[in-house]
């Protein structure tokens, strides 16, 4: 291990020189890869499509800065406002700068309204929503906080709610509330789902009180739940919603959808970002969406989730004191445990198979979205051993 990496992460003694498909490899072994980068490879590792995009923007140009008509950009946002709800894209290059830009907009639009005291953003228990000082304070970890605000776990802006709790969410609004946010499916969290009638809820309740609705997909959009938004299983729309990981298929970008009343607050000099948006990054993130908007893909996405998830279930019939429950919609899946997550993916990973932990005692299984049945039977073969094993 490096003496001059910072230690904010708790590595494991393991490196991956090539990659292709679904699959690792160190330089003695190979490993089943069903955590694509915390749902960010979406088409694999050394995704042909993907290199031929970035090489041939590499080759022509990589960067100008937003002071100048980027024509990538321009064609991806149009593609993005045409398959969703929206009207105006912003680019930035993470999930936590998306929802920093979130929350500028929500709050820059009730301003612009003559609402400056509405800055209050109501947000789910589990949340998670970066690591940046505004979206940390949006997110629940209070680990994530410790230490870095003026007061201890101060809700600087923010206030809970329970999932699933229509009561309690009405409650919370008041004459200062700007709006709700939170992920369609929560996955750091622990990979949790929401009723539809909480959804529809919400919605009926924005528009009665006057307030916005947002939506975090960055784990859970660009076709991980088989639709290319998950909130498209609920028919229920925001104002804005962020994008990132899976968007760039392993290059760095994200992006805020909004509908236009919210884009017309945001004028010259009031938000932007130096590499959001720029040429390398655009062009990747449109053979990106090529791929997955596909019906034929989405529709393969829903028969691999629905397959992997037949034979969780059958496992946890086998091990129920083991196995809590299976949890998710396509390949954004959880299995819950009444054992220790760390354990069960360190013999996995003993196995060769990667996968990645999530709050609640719940571990994730986040395949490439173009993962094939046999690769998902060797992932629950080896899921099984490990069972077997505890």
């Amino acid at each position: 291990m490096s003496n001059y990496i910072l230690s904010n992460y708790n590595r494991i003694d393991l490196e991956f020189i090539n990659g292709k498909g679904s699959w690792l490899y160190t330089k003695d072994d190979k490993y089943l890869d069903f955590s694509s980068g915390i749902a960010v490879n979406c088409l694999g590792h050394a995704n042909q499509k993907l290199i031929k995009a970035l090489q041939t923007q590499a080759g022509k140009l990589w960067h100008t800065s937003n002071l100048f008509r980027i024509s990538e950009q321009e064609e991806l946002a149009k593609k993005l406002c045409g398959y969703s709800f929206a009207d105006k894209v912003f680019f930035c290059n993470s999930g936590a700068e998306a929802t920093e830009a979130i929350v500028k907009i929500i709050r820059k639009y009730h301003y612009m309204m003559g609402n400056p005291n509405k800055k209050n953003i109501i947000v789910l228990n589990n949340a998670f929503h970066g690591r940046t000082m505004t979206s940390i304070q949006a997110g629940s970890s209070k680990s994530h906080r410790e230490g870095f605000l003026a007061k201890n776990d101060c809700d600087c802006g923010f206030s809970r709610v329970k999932e699933n709790n229509i009561l309690q969410l009405k409650k919370q609004i008041n004459k200062n509330t700007a709006a709700i946010l939170f992920e369609p499916i929560q996955g750091e969290g622990g990979i949790n789902t929401f009723s539809n009638s909480f959804f529809k809820d919400i919605k009926r309740l924005c528009k009665e009180e006057k307030i916005l609705l947002a939506f975090d997909e960055v784990q859970s959009g660009i076709a991980r739940t088989g639709k290319l938004f998950s909130h498209e299983w609920y028919g229920v729309t925001p104002d804005i919603m962020s994008l990132a990981k899976g968007l760039g298929g392993g290059f760095p970008i994200g992006a805020v959808l909004m509908v236009d009343k919210l884009a017309k607050c945001m004028g010259y000099g009031s938000h932007g970002s130096t590499f959001g948006g720029n040429q390398l990054a655009c062009s990747v993130a449109l053979a990106v969406l090529k791929e997955v908007s596909k019906k034929k893909f989405l529709l393969k996405v829903q028969r691999n989730g629905l397959f992997l998830r037949k034979h969780l279930e059958d496992l946890k019939k086998k091990y129920p004191d083991i196995i809590i429950s299976i949890k998710g919609k396509g390949l954004l899946t959880g299995i819950e445990f009444s054992e220790s997550t760390e354990k069960f993916c360190f013999l996995a990973r003993k196995k060769k198979l990667i996968l990645v932990p999530a709050a609640n005692n719940v571990v994730r299984l986040l395949p490439p979205l173009n993962v094939s049945k046999a690769d998902i039977r060797i992932a629950v073969s080896i899921i099984k051993n490990c069972l077997g094993e505890l």
